[in-house]
C-alpha cells in the first residue's frame, strides 16, 4: 500500500514561506527606473478622476507597513487620493499630454462622426470606458461621435451626460498644459466642434 505525505495545513511549509518572502523583500528593493518620475507641484492625470496636482510624495504607514505613497488632489471634485508610488503607473496616473497628442485629438475631434447602429447600452459602456481611460484620444473620440446629437433634440440624456464628462476631461487638461482658463478652453472646442 502506497502513502502520499502532505505538507502542513494550507500546503505550505516553513521553508517555503521564509523563501517567498525574501524574494517579495527582494523583489522590493530593486525599483524600475522611471525616466520622468512624479514631482511635488506637478499636474497629473488619474485615469479614473481627470486632472489632479500631486500634494506630496513621502513615506506613511499604512496597516503597520511603510509605505512610499503619493498623495494627489483634485480640486474639482474635492477629493484626495493616496496610491503606493511604486503602483501609481500601473494604476492608471500619468502627467499632462503633450501638445503633439493634443493636436492629434483635435483632429479626430474635426473628424467625421463615427455611427454605430448597435445597441445604445452597449456603446454608452464604451464611451465611458474610454472616457475613463484617461487617453486624451479616446476621450477625443468619445466627443467626436456624440457631438452631433448633443445641440439636436435627437440626443438623450445619457447621450448629453457622456458628453459633458468627456468636454469636462478634455478641456481640463488641455487648461492645465496650455495654462488658460477651462472657459476659454471650452471655447474654442466648441468652436471647432460647431465648425467640423
Amino acid at each position: 500500500m502506497n502513502t502520499f505525505r502532505t505538507g502542513p495545513k494550507g500546503g505550505m511549509t516553513d521553508a517555503m514561506a521564509r523563501t517567498a518572502a525574501a524574494a517579495t523583500a527582494a523583489q522590493a528593493k530593486v525599483k524600475e527606473k522611471d525616466d520622468d518620475p512624479f514631482r511635488e507641484g506637478d499636474a497629473i492625470v488619474y485615469a479614473a478622476h481627470g486632472v489632479g496636482r500631486v500634494d506630496r510624495i513621502g513615506v506613511d504607514e499604512i496597516a503597520g507597513t511603510q509605505l512610499e505613497v503619493i498623495q494627489i488632489s483634485f480640486p474639482g471634485n474635492q477629493m484626495t487620493l493616496r496610491i503606493p508610488l511604486s503602483k501609481a503607473r500601473r494604476s492608471g496616473l500619468r502627467k499632462i499630454v503633450s501638445r503633439e497628442i493634443v493636436d492629434k485629438a483635435m483632429t479626430i475631434i474635426k473628424g467625421k462622426p463615427h455611427v454605430s447602429k448597435g445597441m445604445w447600452a452597449r456603446r454608452a459602456v464604451a464611451y465611458q470606458e474610454k472616457i475613463n481611460s484617461g487617453d486624451l484620444v479616446q476621450i477625443a473620440e468619445v466627443l467626436r461621435d456624440l457631438r452631433r446629437n448633443v445641440d439636436s433634440l435627437d440626443g438623450s440624456f445619457s447621450e448629453r451626460k457622456l458628453f459633458e464628462a468627456a468636454q469636462e476631461r478634455f478641456v481640463a487638461e488641455v487648461a492645465v498644459l496650455e495654462n488658460k482658463e477651462p472657459t476659454e478652453v471650452l471655447e474654442a472646442l466648441t468652436a471647432t466642434m460647431k465648425a467640423a
